[in-house]
């Protein structure tokens, strides 16, 4: 479900309002002060990339063949070939291609934001004259969006306004600028709705894309990049968010955005546009002179066409069949070398020197604003931490059950130990207990914490507005209070009484002060291991080596006085030498003990000096583990030492070890691809066995439980709907951002899973052909496209991921060549001939573009053949060729005979011709429309709206029913006319039109159940592309392999050779101890195995 539906909305029959978007003027300024102007000028960019394997991933052959000089291919891919631009300040300027031209690099680069050590730039890009991003304040948009999710959206502005902001501006201004943001782009009515997750739901995917353009607004920059700003958002809100940038760079600011499927009215908002095919320019320069340009060559926009989307058709090669890839190629090449001839006589265009140096002046007239101060960093950042902390309640009470969860457990072990020989040694067991196997699953913890916030880090950090030390210190002070002292103090309590150490207040009080040391130790080291390594597996390999040195070097395992003499000097840099050794002199001298120290249970006499009672005195004890009776004071000033000392080194490596953006390598294939398209096999429409899915009233509503049961209230998502999904067409589910599509779908498909606090509630009927079908039959049936693409995994390639899904989806009685032939006819025909044997790619490794990654997780859904096909905005992220196309496959797919539902923001002109059934949802899930396509218009025409004939239909009906939340004066007046359409809806008696002969019965209904493949299918499948995807993460590899032999390495050292004394036996004892430990190296990989089965179960 979107998020969008459970914003509490104010009702929209209150009132609603009229009038074009093109009639609209700014009524208001945001109040951000005057910023330095900035020309920009990128001559003659280009950046290549080595797409060689690794030598890991490089098969034997290869690696000798060229050792011996005979490697013959070509190791290097050309990303940007020779890109000249220039962009004036108070410009708005729009890189615009086909999905995988090179726009998103082209802004990286650009920005400064990719650090390759595989790639070569050759080239410019200045600004003002300087080549130094720095030297001016800018600020990026990213394509995918990095919120904090329990925040609400006014939350994550006014934090993100605090830090961004510089003096002079007052908190007011601050806040003041931060509800204007929120006017402008449309966030009135989810402002007090937290961000959300995947599980969690909170705002739509719109809104989250909103609120991120939001933050970076907030920075008030000379230079703005945005890489898809409009990407997941309805066509009014994303001419609403273009609107707003154009408004930024009338005011100075020079604005640059990579955009796939700009609407007609948005392409009217760009002074400059830069045209890309494959990494190389066709058009750098003003827009209003790009269609004549194109026209003088012989291209020639056709009438009520998107100037935009004509020229992404001119630029997009077409590989569905090889004559429709050479014939765009060829024009491709012809307008690469045109423009090439071209713009060496375009200087007025790409600017001249002079332009240069008068930017420069003016530049130097404004200076640039100061960055916030550290107090106010830390005093942001902690509030910011505290509150997100308490929003947390599982990780809050995670931490604190941990605490209670091992006290327990520990102290039932040692429960009351007494004062024998053998409780001796299990006094010492339980002291290793405390001071190393608590505070080990404290780091474990912190790290895998560590990897998610610090993404919030390293993207603030890049805009230059949160330091290292803010961000360390201000952690640690906001869980103070909530984890940092509760914990340790819960812990020591429980573990001290259960165990049944010596009822003094100066030992107990020790005991405190060690578990502290013990838990600030973990946590700060958990630091360091994540400026080492921002995985999981990478991280948490530092942190089970340095745990695995502890272990052995702190006396307990293999005493300090039997450890072998080139690794005894270890034990002075373990940590838990310190507080283990601590612990025993506390425990068995005391802070102010004798100087025999305790006294245990000796069976012969009351006398410490007794040389029979010497093994139970505490002096002894203390000897024969090797450390010195005295050993309090010391071993704290140094936990105390230790404690700094990581924090330090943890703001070392977060200062100077970056994370930059990396380019995945592209694989060779075995097998030649070029050669003809195969077709997908057609089967008679009258031949398929169809299913109508018509919904009677059908409502949703999700009820949230306070907390114990107190303070329910009750969100209503969608009104009563009723409306009439037909196999053979394409079935599209239209409305603004936060009108409960994708809560519609998700509700259809049955996958709203409620929790312990959140309940989803529906009314009214859903039938298949006429009969209420079983929730297996729903799931057998259905295939669902989700908004997203993370259920694809990283390091495989396209085809791989294609094959593997073929071979666990496709029926028992095809064989793997048929399989195999299928997943290659799907690749062509969804367009993924070209990256087919390239990564998919991750956040840190750039693999196939967002537009193919959507392609590939549409072609995985494709493949299962499914009765019943929905899709989550199918088209968002896509250039406009590239929806085209998947919209005709996905016509030709429901003229088999299936049912195709989907959900759509920005639907291009040429598109909407093609939706059959059109059903229209305002904001707060009020229909406003279900019915046919092709009769939408008249259907609104007929209550007074006439879309006029050069204006898109997709965008005129979604500018009629959006509240215009930008201004108040016009928000009455859109409200009061999305009111009129609900009504007019409403009291439109609807007849569902069933057709008798479609109706079946229900169990016809269970025939179309699907099994699932046997164990002996899917195991070998699973196993095949787990290796392959282990092997190719070498952070993962590295993690397991050098966790084993890390911990072999180490065992040798403190345990060869293994003695056969009486000393030994305790060494022998321990090396059983630590081998049974080897388990734990499989740990790695649940967090991510979890995640990728949440997806697709």
């Amino acid at each position: 479900m979107a998020a969008d539906d459970i914003c509490p909305v104010d009702d929209p029959k209150r009132g609603v309002n009229v009038e074009s978007l093109q009639d609209q003027t700014a009524a208001f300024d945001l109040s951000f002060r005057e910023v330095q102007p900035v020309d920009i000028r990128v001559k003659d960019l280009s950046l290549e990339v080595d797409i060689s394997p690794p030598i890991w991933e490089t098969a034997p052959s290869q690696i000798w063949r060229h050792l011996r000089g005979k490697t013959t291919t070509d190791a290097r891919k050309t990303v940007l070939d020779g890109i000249d631009a220039y962009m004036p300040s108070g410009s708005l300027t729009a890189i615009i291609g086909s999905s995988g031209s090179g726009k998103t690099s082209l802004l990286n680069l650009m920005a400064g934001r990719m650090g390759m050590t595989k790639a070569s730039v050759a080239g410019t890009t200045t600004f003002n004259g300087d080549a130094n991003i720095e030297s001016v304040r800018s600020a990026y948009v990213m394509q995918e969006d990095v919120l904090i999710p329990t925040l609400t959206v006014r939350e994550t502005l006014r934090y993100s306004a605090d830090l961004r902001l510089p003096p002079p501006t007052t908190q007011e201004e601050r806040h003041q600028t931060v509800e204007q943001v929120i006017m402008e782009l449309g966030l009135k009515e989810c402002a007090d709705t937290r961000i959300g997750t995947n599980i969690h739901k909170g705002c739509s995917g719109g809104e989250k894309r909103r609120t991120s353009i939001g933050v970076q607004m907030l920075a008030n920059p000379s230079v703005l990049f945005c890489d898809e700003p409009t990407t997941g958002l309805d066509a009014t809100s994303a001419f609403q968010i273009v609107r707003t940038l154009k408004r930024l760079a009338q005011k100075g600011r020079t604005v640059i955005i990579s955009i796939h499927a700009p609407r007609s009215e948005i392409w009217s908002l760009f002074d400059n546009v830069v045209l890309l095919a494959r990494g190389s320019v066709l058009y750098s320069g003003l827009s209003s002179r790009s269609l004549s340009y194109f026209e003088s060559h012989g291209h020639v926009i056709p009438p009520f066409v998107n100037p935009a989307e004509f020229l992404i058709d001119l630029a997009a090669i077409d590989n569905r069949t090889e004559e429709l890839e050479a014939a765009s190629l060829a024009r491709v090449d012809f307008l690469k070398t045109s423009w090439r001839t071209e713009e060496k006589t375009e200087k007025e265009v790409l600017g001249s020197r002079k332009d240069d140096e008068k930017s420069i002046a003016r530049a130097q007239a404004i200076p640039i604003a100061r960055a916030v101060s550290f107090s106010r960093q830390f005093r942001v950042l902690t509030s910011r931490t505290f509150k997100t902390t308490i929003r947390d309640p599982m990780g809050l009470a995670g931490s604190l059950l941990e605490a209670v969860g091992m006290g327990v457990i520990s102290g039932w072990i040692f429960l009351q130990l007494d004062e024998s020989q053998a409780g001796i040694r299990s006094r010492q067991g339980s002291l290793y207990t405390s001071s190393s196997l608590n505070g080990y699953l404290i780091l474990l913890y912190e790290t895998y914490r560590l990897t998610i916030d610090i993404r919030q880090f390293d993207r603030e950090r890049t805009e230059g507005v949160v330091g290292v030390p803010a961000f360390l210190l201000s952690r640690r002070a906001a869980r103070l209070p909530l984890e940092d002292l509760p914990v340790p103090i819960i812990f020591a309590v429980i573990f001290y009484f259960m165990v049944g150490y010596r009822l003094s207040v100066g030992q107990f009080f020790i005991f405190l002060a060690l578990t502290i040391l013990t838990h600030y130790i973990a946590i700060t080291f958990a630091a360091v291991s994540i400026g080492i390594s921002r995985s999981f597996p990478g991280a948490s390999l530092v942190g089970n080596l340095s745990f695995t040195v502890q272990s052995f070097a702190c006396g307990y395992f293999v005493q300090s006085n039997q450890i072998p003499v080139y690794v005894r000097w270890l034990k002075w840099v373990a940590y838990t030498f310190y507080i283990f050794g601590a612990l025993c002199a506390n425990e068995f001298i005391g802070p102010n003990g004798p100087p025999e120290g305790q006294l245990y249970d000796c069976p012969f006499s009351d006398d410490p000096n007794d040389p029979a009672c010497t093994q139970y005195t505490g002096r002894y004890i203390m000897e024969s583990l090797g450390f010195p009776p005295n050993w309090i004071w010391r071993p704290i000033v140094v936990l105390v030492a230790f404690v700094v000392g990581h924090y330090l080194l943890a703001g070392i490596l977060l200062q100077y070890n970056h994370f930059a953006m990396d380019i995945a390598q592209a694989r060779k294939s075995d097998k030649d691809m070029s050669t003809g398209v195969e077709k997908m096999a057609v089967r008679p429409a009258e031949e398929a066995r169809k299913v109508v899915i018509s919904l009677d009233k059908y409502a949703l509503d999700i009820r949230k439980r306070g907390l114990f049961g107190r303070g329910s209230r009750t969100l209503s998502i969608l009104k009563p709907i009723t409306a009439e999904f037909r196999p053979g067409n394409l079935n599209v589910i239209m409305g603004p951002s936060g009108s409960g599509k994708t809560s519609l779908l998700n509700s259809v498909a049955r996958r709203l899973h409620g929790s312990l606090s959140t309940q989803y509630r529906v009314h009214g009927d859903m039938l298949y052909n006429g009969a209420v079908p079983s929730e297996s039959v729903i799931r057998s049936v259905t295939s669902f496209v989700t908004q997203d693409d993370d259920a694809l995994m990283p390091s495989l390639t396209v085809r791989e991921s294609l094959r593997f899904a073929a071979g666990l989806r496709l029926p028992l009685w095809m064989s793997r060549e048929e399989k195999n032939r299928r997943a290659e006819e799907v690749l062509l025909k969804m367009g993924l001939k070209e990256c087919a044997d390239n990564l998919i790619g991750s956040e840190l490794i750039k693999g196939i573009s967002g537009g193919e990654k959507r392609r590939v997780t549409i072609a995985i859904q494709i493949l299962t053949d499914p009765k019943v096909l929905l899709l989550d905005e199918p088209t968002s992220g896509l250039d406009a060729f590239t929806a085209m196309s998947i919209i005709e496959v996905l016509k030709g797919l429901a003229e088999e005979g299936r049912t195709l539902v989907m959900t759509i923001h920005q639907a291009r002109s040429d598109l909407f011709q093609h939706f059959s059934s059109v059903l229209l949802l305002a904001r707060g899930g009020y229909p406003v429309y279900a019915g046919d396509g092709a009769t939408m218009l008249s259907h609104f025409g007929a209550l007074g709206y006439h879309c006029p004939q050069t204006t898109n239909p997709a965008d005129f009906v979604l500018d009629l029913i959006t509240v215009d939340l930008q201004q108040v004066d016009r928000e009455a007046v859109t409200r009061e006319r999305v009111q009129k359409l609900i009504l007019s809806w409403d009291d439109k008696t609807f007849d569902l039109g069933r057709q008798t002969s479609h109706i079946a019965t229900p169990a016809e209904l269970g025939s179309l159940k699907r099994q699932m493949l046997p164990f002996r299918i899917t195991y070998p499948l699973v196993l095949h592309r787990s290796a392959i995807n282990f092997w190719r993460q070498p952070p993962l590899v590295m993690a397991r392999s050098m966790q084993v032999v890390g911990i072999g390495i180490i065992m040798a050292l403190f345990f060869a050779p293994l003695k056969n004394d009486y000393a030994a036996v305790q060494s022998r004892m321990g090396f059983i101890q630590e081998f049974g430990a080897l388990y734990f190296v499989g740990a790695l990989g649940p967090p991510y195995l979890r995640v990728y089965l949440n997806l697709h179960v």
